[in-house]
């Protein structure tokens, strides 16, 4: 189906009037909307192209895929901006809107595609009254501040991609040949893939503050400010400060403490000194704040998590491995999971890359295994067509389809999944594997890790581990219930 076809759909759904805001990351289009019906879900579901969709307590996910989900947002957003109402984007052909919504097809061959389209969690389990039960148990402050902080980097995903992937190819390059190191162009190459974390603290502070309701310029010089050159040259109180003390940690604390104290000043500066005062303020409170006390705690807490992590894997080992890797889902289920993103961003700029990431990697791993499992074993036709359809981009790192459509609904294959990932994540933790940039998972994640042939090692060991317990356990076929409910419909 045409990608204008799927935005127009969408935003037809949805409704103009409803939607605050709309973005998309690497592989969805978010959307944060007023209210949002199961009617509109279901419909959502059903659009060709639309591979899932996750509705969480602060916005509307919209599964589309690496590459589709940037295209479509743009258009979606064009959309957005030229409709003057939500009745602008009716005026999709008939033939545009029988194919962009299976559900309201009326001809035979639109109803078939409309079955074959609609999630087999609307035809057996309670994947719905999961997910509305999770999202339930997601709004709270707590969990809504780490998808805030999480939000703060979302946007330099591609960045970490981009940069790791240099990173990774030039690091295979020069254990191949380590006098590689004296041409020009390789030297440009190592500048380029360390870009990222040579202006990381200017985009984190940039985000923060935007996110907190402040001005992301004066996020962006409190950064700057830490992370100053001349900082090396003042000493204070005997102590000599370092330039970048703390890192990530107290760039957000500092960017933070500015958004909030520029929120305060503007409700009570007079409009006609706004403009002077109040950054002048925000610049001298927060930057004082930032080097006297900020950044040393800062400072401290990034060392404490830093040695914390690296203890615990190097003398947990394959249990430490094996219980982050099993974990990993449930913790995504209760909405923990947003505090990884900042902790990973942490490890890269002071180790150079995260041990964590590969770990987590392998829940994934182990859905892709349990739904293999329950191809080969369920008589579901519909069943089979979805894991048909998530399961390669299951291998490419992306779970939700096989998560919200195959093993949550059936229970037992989630549970042998988290099983299947800490077996993975045990391997990958007795090797020490590394990932020297993050926003991706599955196998493309292999190409930033620090050890590709062990990454894989402990990836394939996920898919056997989680196929194996998928299929030993075994399952309740829903073959049964939707022949059941078949039958007393045609009666």
């Amino acid at each position: 189906m045409p990608l204008e076809n799927i935005a127009a759909a969408i935003l037809e759904i949805v409704g103009k009037d409803n939607i605050i805001h709309a973005y998309n990351c690497m592989t969805r289009l978010r959307l944060q909307v007023n209210n949002i019906t199961d009617d509109q879900l279901d419909k959502l579901k059903n659009i060709e192209g639309v591979m899932s969709i996750n509705n969480t307590p602060s916005e509307l996910q919209i599964i589309l895929g690496p590459g589709k989900a940037a295209k479509i947002g743009k258009i979606f957003n064009g959309l957005l901006a030229n409709a003057s109402s939500t009745e602008n984007i009716s005026n999709i052909t008939s033939t545009q809107r029988e194919e962009a919504t299976p559900a309201e097809a009326k001809s035979e061959n639109s109803q078939h595609q409309q079955e074959t389209a609609a999630p087999v969690s609307s035809s057996f389990g309670h994947a719905d009254e999961l997910r509305a039960d999770i999202k339930a148990r997601n709004a709270t402050p707590y969990k809504l501040l780490l998808k805030k902080i999480a939000s703060i980097f979302l946007p330099l995903i591609p960045g970490f991609i981009a940069c790791g992937l240099i990173s990774g190819i030039l690091g295979v390059l020069l254990k191949l040949d380590g006098s590689l190191t004296h041409i020009p162009y390789v030297q440009m190459l190592a500048v380029m893939g360390n870009a990222i974390f040579f202006g990381m603290n200017l985009f984190v502070g940039i985000n923060a503050a935007k996110e907190f309701g402040g001005s992301p310029i004066l996020g962006g010089i409190l950064a700057a400010i830490l992370t100053h050159p001349l900082l090396s040259s003042i000493t204070l109180y005997d102590q000599a400060l370092v330039p970048g003390r703390g890192g990530i940690i107290a760039v957000l604390l500092v960017a933070i403490l500015g958004a909030k104290l520029e929120t305060w000043l503007r409700d009570r500066v007079p409009e006609m000194l706004d403009l002077l005062v109040t950054p002048l303020l925000v610049i001298l409170i927060a930057g004082f704040a930032a080097l006297l006390i900020l950044q040393p705690v800062g400072g401290m807490l990034a060392a404490a998590l830093g040695n914390t992590v690296t203890w615990a894997i190097e003398s947990g080992g394959a249990l430490a491995g094996f219980i982050l890797g099993g974990l990993w889902l449930p913790i995504v289920m209760l909405g923990l999971h947003q505090i990884m993103t900042p902790i990973h961003v942490q490890l890269l700029q002071d180790y150079g890359m995260t041990i964590l990431l590969p770990i987590l990697a392998m829940a994934g791993g182990g859905q892709v295994g349990a739904s293999l499992a329950v191809y080969l074993k369920t008589k579901n036709q519909r069943l089979k067509r979805t894991i048909a359809t998530a399961f390669p981009v299951g291998i490419m790192g992306i779970g939700e389809p096989l998560i919200y459509g195959v093993t949550l609904p059936l229970g037992r294959p989630f549970i042998c999944a988290c099983l299947g990932g800490a077996f993975g994540g045990a391997a990958e933790a007795i090797f020490m594997v590394g990932a020297n940039g993050i926003g991706i998972s599955g196998l493309p994640l292999a190409a930033l890790t620090t050890n590709i042939p062990m990454y894989l090692t402990g990836l394939f060991i996920s898919y056997i581990a989680g196929f194996v317990i998928t299929w030993l356990a075994g399952f309740d076929d829903p073959m049964d219930d939707v022949n059941s409910a078949s039958s007393a419909k045609e009666q």
